[in-house]
C-alpha cells in the first residue's frame, strides 16, 4: 500500500521531477541481430521472394534447410552461375525443393494444468455463452505447441528460434509464439486455471531477453529487427496477481528491467513543447530491405520510389510491424497535400503513439510496485520517477484539449494527428491520468467515442473509420483493440463509462458468438459493420484459431458474466 501511495503522490506530483537519463536518445533504432543470407537478407532470399513459387511470402522464410547455411547458400551460388544471374520460376523451385523441405518444427503438446471445467465457467450465467466458454477452453488444447528437438540441435537450418517451454501459438498461418498476442493469451489461460502454462510460456519470454535484449515480434530470426508492443512486464503482473509467486518474482525483474531498458535506450525520441523537452518512444527499426515475411509486396511497393529513398520507407514497414498494426494508414503522413495517400506514405518512426507510450508509463508503474513488493525502495523511487517523466509527456504532448482525448503526435509537422483510433483511448485502459480527474476525462471520452459514432457498430469498434483496404482500418475489428477500450472505460469507475463498457462488451461477445455458431471458428479479426463475419483486407485472408480472441472472450465472460447471448442489437448505448 505504501508503494501505491508513493506511485499515485508521484503521479499528480510536478513534471519537473528528475528525469532518468539513458544513452543513444534519437537514435535510428536498434541494430537487426539477424544475420541469415538464408532468411533475413541477401541475394538468396530476393531471388526466391521475388519469383513468387508460393502465394504467401512467408511460406519460404518458414522452410526448413536440409543442408547447412552455407550448402545452401553455395548451391544458390550455383544456380545463379548455371542461369547467368538470371533463372527462371521453374529452376528457382527445383532449387527450393532441392534445399529446403516443409517440414514441421512443432509439435502438438499437452497442457499439463488444463481441466475441463475452470471456474470461470460456474459465474457465466447465460446457457449459451457458458457452453461456448466451455467449447473455447477445448482450443487451447488444439493450439498448444513445443519445438521439436532438432531446431535445438540444429539451428543454423531453421528460421524458428528454439524454447523450451510449451507455449500457445495464434492460430492459422502464425504457426510461433507472437509478442503481444501472448498477453491475452496468457490471461486467457490464467482465467481457464493454468498457471503451469503461463509460467513456462513467460520462461520462454524470458529467454529472448536474455538472448537479445528483447522480446522479437514473434519467435523467428527474421523477426530479429523489432519488437512489438511491449508487454511482458503486464504478463508477469497477471501472473503474481494469479499465484502470489514472489520468489519468481526476485529470481527474474532483472530481466524486466532489461527489457525496460531495451525500450528506453533504442526507442526514444525527444519532443520540445512549448519550450520543454520530453522524451518519449516511438516504433523504429533499422535493418536493410523488406520484411523478409512479406519481401514480395513490400519489394513491389516502393519501386515507385528512388533508390535512395527506399530504405526508409522498408524500416517505417518493419517499424509499422512493430507496433503490430501492420497496416493501417494511421502511419502514414502525406507529403504532398494534393496526393492520394497510400503505404508509400509510411511515416511509422515520425509517430508519437498514444498506446506504446502509455503501455511504457504503466511498465514503469508495475517495475515500482514490482520492487516495493521485493523491498527494494531504490528502484521503487527510479521508476516511479520515470512515470512521472512519462505521465507529464502524456498530458502535455499527447492529450488534445479540443478533441477531449490523447491523439499521436506527428514529429514531422509537430502536432496532434487527428484521426479516430481505438488506440487514443489508451491511457484508460493503462490508467495514465491524473485519478483525480477520473470523471472529466471518462466523460469526454464517451462523447468522442460517440461524434465518432462509435456506438453505431454491433460487429465491434472498428481499428479507425477510414476505408483504405489495409486490414488495421474500417471496417475491421480487432480483439485487442476493443480490449484496451472496454476496460479503459471499466476502469474509469464512472458510471457512464461503466454501462458503455459493458453495452460494448456485449456487442462484442454476441458478435464472436454469432461467427462461432456460424463458422465453428474463432477469427483474428471481426467486420465491425457485419457481426460475426471475419474481417479482410491486408496481405493475407482472415486467419482463424485464435489466441486473442479466445482470450479476450473469457476476460469480457469475468469482467461482465451476467451478459446475455440473446439480447437484442438496438441496446441502447446510453443505459
Amino acid at each position: 500500500m505504501i508503494v501505491l501511495a508513493l506511485i499515485v503522490s508521484l503521479a499528480v506530483a510536478s513534471s519537473d521531477a528528475a528525469s532518468i537519463v539513458y544513452r543513444n536518445d534519437d537514435s535510428s533504432g536498434p541494430k537487426d541481430l539477424c544475420d541469415s543470407k538464408v532468411y533475413c537478407e541477401g541475394p538468396l532470399l530476393k531471388t526466391v521472394q521475388l519469383a513468387g513459387i508460393f502465394n504467401d511470402s512467408k511460406t519460404f522464410v518458414d522452410l526448413y534447410q536440409l543442408h547447412d547455411p552455407d550448402v545452401t547458400v553455395n548451391n544458390f551460388n550455383t544456380l545463379m552461375k548455371i542461369t547467368n544471374n538470371s533463372p527462371n520460376r521453374s529452376e528457382v523451385a527445383t532449387y527450393v525443393s532441392e534445399n529446403f523441405a516443409m517440414q514441421d518444427e512443432l509439435d502438438n503438446s499437452t497442457l499439463p494444468d488444463w481441466k475441463e471445467n475452470p471456474d470461470i465457467l460456474k459465474v457465466i450465467q447465460d446457457p449459451q455463452f457458458r457452453e461456448w466458454a466451455k467449447r473455447l477452453n477445448y482450443i487451447w488444447k488444439t493450439l498448444a505447441r513445443k519445438i521439436r528437438d532438432d531446431v535445438m540441435i540444429n539451428p543454423q537450418r531453421h528460421s524458428l528460434i528454439y524454447v523450451n517451454n510449451t507455449f500457445v501459438i495464434p492460430g492459422g498461418r502464425f504457426k510461433e509464439f507472437y509478442y503481444w498476442d501472448s498477453y491475452w493469451i496468457i490471461e486467457g489461460l490464467l482465467l481457464c486455471d493454468m498457471p503451469v502454462t503461463v509460467k513456462g510460456m513467460i520462461e520462454n519470454f524470458f529467454s529472448m531477453v536474455e538472448r537479445f535484449g528483447f522480446v522479437p515480434n514473434g519467435g523467428r530470426v527474421y523477426y530479429l529487427s523489432r519488437s512489438q508492443l511491449p508487454l511482458l512486464i503486464p504478463m508477469v503482473e497477471k501472473y503474481y496477481d494469479y499465484t502470489k509467486d514472489r520468489e519468481f518474482l526476485k529470481q527474474n525483474i532483472a530481466i524486466l528491467e532489461k527489457e525496460f531498458d531495451y525500450w528506453q535506450n533504442e526507442k526514444m525520441v525527444t519532443i520540445v513543447k512549448n519550450g520543454i523537452p520530453y522524451r518519449m518512444a516511438r516504433y523504429v527499426t533499422n535493418s536493410n530491405g523488406p520484411r523478409p515475411e512479406s519481401y514480395k509486396e513490400d519489394y513491389q511497393l516502393v519501386q515507385q520510389l528512388p533508390e535512395q529513398e527506399r530504405g526508409e520507407i522498408y524500416n517505417d514497414l518493419k517499424a509499422a510491424a512493430e507496433s503490430g498494426w501492420d497496416f493501417s494508414y494511421r502511419w502514414c503522413i502525406r507529403i504532398d497535400r494534393n496526393a492520394n495517400l497510400s503505404l508509400i506514405n509510411v511515416s511509422t518512426s515520425d509517430i508519437i503513439p498514444v498506446d506504446l507510450n502509455a503501455i511504457l508509463q504503466r511498465n514503469a508503474r508495475l517495475l515500482a510496485r514490482f520492487h516495493g513488493i521485493l523491498g527494494n525502495p531504490e528502484k521503487v523511487w527510479r521508476y516511479a520517477k520515470i512515470a512521472v517523466d512519462y505521465q507529464a509527456a502524456i498530458d502535455n504532448v499527447l492529450w488534445n484539449e479540443d478533441e477531449g482525448i490523447w491523439l499521436d503526435y506527428d514529429t514531422r509537422d509537430k502536432g496532434s494527428r487527428n484521426s479516430f483510433y481505438p488506440s487514443n483511448l489508451t491511457p484508460l485502459y493503462t490508467m495514465s491520468y491524473n485519478r483525480n480527474k477520473s470523471l472529466d476525462y471518462a466523460l469526454k471520452a464517451i462523447s468522442y467515442l460517440k461524434r465518432n459514432q462509435i456506438d453505431s457498430y454491433f460487429g465491434g469498434t472498428p481499428s479507425s473509420v477510414n476505408y483504405t483496404g489495409e486490414q488495421w482500418d474500417f471496417p475491421n475489428a480487432w480483439p485487442p483493440l476493443q480490449s484496451f477500450l472496454i476496460l479503459g472505460l471499466y476502469r474509469t469507475g464512472v458510471k457512464e463509462a461503466v454501462n458503455m463498457a459493458e453495452t460494448l462488451a456485449g456487442r462484442w461477445l454476441r458478435s464472436n458468438y454469432i461467427g462461432y455458431d456460424e463458422y465453428g471458428k474463432m477469427f483474428e479479426k471481426y467486420n465491425a459493420i457485419h457481426p460475426g463475419e471475419g474481417g479482410g483486407g491486408g496481405e493475407y485472408g482472415v486467419q482463424e484459431g485464435f489466441g486473442w480472441t479466445n482470450g479476450i472472450v473469457f476476460e469480457f465472460l469475468r469482467l461482465f458474466p451476467d451478459t446475455s447471448s440473446s439480447e437484442k442489437y438496438d441496446n441502447d448505448i446510453d443505459r
